[in-house]
């Protein structure tokens, strides 16, 4: 995902560095995450509703919400 999007608070996931481990897509409430083929997490924008269940429940402290969207951090991801 480009660096504009970002910009303009667009959800994203880095396919390269996620692990698709589902835990993020399984307790979040609007269902705005899923995994793609088996391969990487997808989050829908619209959806997200910055309710931090998928902060809270990442085992490595991946994922932080700012300004009411998911966002992952691919460093720390497993």
């Amino acid at each position: 995902m480009t660096e504009q999007k970002r910009r303009n608070r667009l959800a994203w996931v880095d396919r390269t560095l996620c692990a698709a481990c589902g835990v993020c897509m399984k307790v979040c409430p609007k269902k705005a995450i899923t995994i793609y083929k088996g391969l990487y997490a997808l989050v829908e924008e619209t959806l997200c509703i910055g309710c931090k269940k998928c902060e809270k429940v990442c085992p490595s402290g991946a994922i932080t919400v700012k300004d009411n969207l998911a966002e992952i951090d691919y460093t720390k991801c497993t």
